[in-house]
């Protein structure tokens, strides 16, 4: 009962945003810090490398006042034309999203990527349609969306209002996919990961191959708490081990601001602990109701959403640890 009222509790909306950072470690900060950022629409668009740009969200919790615009997005500049990443909470963030694109480059949008099926990254998507840009998804995240995001759209009517949803709607993405791949259609590589099921089914991350930039989807929050819901552990690690050994110099994360890969290696500590902790408390014999306010882990205290997100992340896997060992 208790984890069905914190599932409810966030109405379990669909979120997606995410990216990498810029390049080599020491540079990372200094090139940043030099960026222009422009606010549009309630989004800051600030330059991580050459040719590539985060729209940065405000993270937090979707409310009225930031709009639902909580998870990042971004696009590429090519040769030729532009790759989106995400594509926003709502139809009119889609407009802000395009706004963004167009104060930059007035070179086409080819394609917008969706990474992974949470609310403030896919229901931007009509405002991409109705200009003729197709929106491409791993099919598992596709199937993921369809099969529970209506109610996720539900859930932001309410949270927003119907004025600032207007003419957002539900989708079938134009184009599926099932495995990593490299895109050639704005003149310059772009590689689509799909490392298996990770952070979500459908979960992927995408490499700018001439910067080194990684936009990282789901797999990966700059100090806010990874949401396990949907996820495999074991295939979230290995992930993020695969990660790892790619030339990264940047990482866009799903919510935050763009860092060095070192955030890689943070997130899979926090999994771990989190995983350790749970199981701890399953072999004390501790009760589901114990179980948030037992499972604290200071080192991530400070990090967004750690009173929310955190503490039901302790109880997803608590009971996935409890039925494991009970059905050995």
């Amino acid at each position: 009962m208790i984890l069905a009222r914190w599932l409810g509790r966030t109405g379990w909306l669909c979120a997606a945003f995410g990216w990498v950072v810029l390049a080599g470690c020491a540079d990372v900060g200094r090139y940043l810090a030099a960026a222009p950022e422009r606010n549009v629409g309630g989004g800051t668009t600030v330059q991580v490398a050459d040719g590539v740009y985060l729209v940065r969200g405000t993270g937090g919790e979707v409310d009225a006042d930031n709009l639902g615009r909580i998870g990042n997005a971004g696009f590429i500049v090519g040769d030729s034309g532009v790759i989106a990443i995400d594509v926003g909470t709502s139809y009119r963030h889609g407009v802000a999203l395009l706004d963004a694109i167009r104060r930059v480059t007035d070179k086409p949008v080819t394609l917008a990527l969706v990474t992974h099926v949470h609310q403030e990254f896919l229901f931007g998507a009509a405002a991409f349609r109705e200009r003729g840009i197709p929106i491409r998804m791993q099919r598992s995240a596709a199937g993921l969306m369809a099969a529970r995001c209506a109610n996720c759209l539900k859930t932001l009517r309410r949270l927003l209002g119907e004025d600032e949803m207007r003419d957002t709607t539900m989708f079938t993405p134009d184009q599926v996919f099932d495995t990593s791949h490299t895109l050639d259609v704005i003149g310059r590589p772009v590689r689509v990961l799909h490392l298996g099921h990770s952070s979500g089914p459908g979960d992927i991350a995408v490499l700018d191959e001439r910067t080194g930039v990684l936009f990282a989807g789901g797999l990966i929050d700059q100090h806010r708490i990874p949401d396990v819901q949907d996820s495999s552990l074991p295939g979230w690690r290995a992930a993020l081990e695969a990660l790892a050994a790619l030339r990264v110099s940047t990482v866009v994360p799903g919510h935050g601001p763009a860092t060095s890969s070192e955030v890689i290696a943070t997130t899979r500590r926090y999994l771990d602990r989190l995983e350790a902790r749970a199981r701890q408390l399953v072999l004390e014999g501790a009760a589901l109701s114990e179980v948030p306010d037992a499972s604290a882990l200071d080192e991530f205290k400070d990090w967004d959403q750690y009173d929310t997100i955190h503490r039901r992340n302790a109880s997803i896997v608590f009971v996935r640890i409890e039925r494991e060992l009970n059905f050995k």
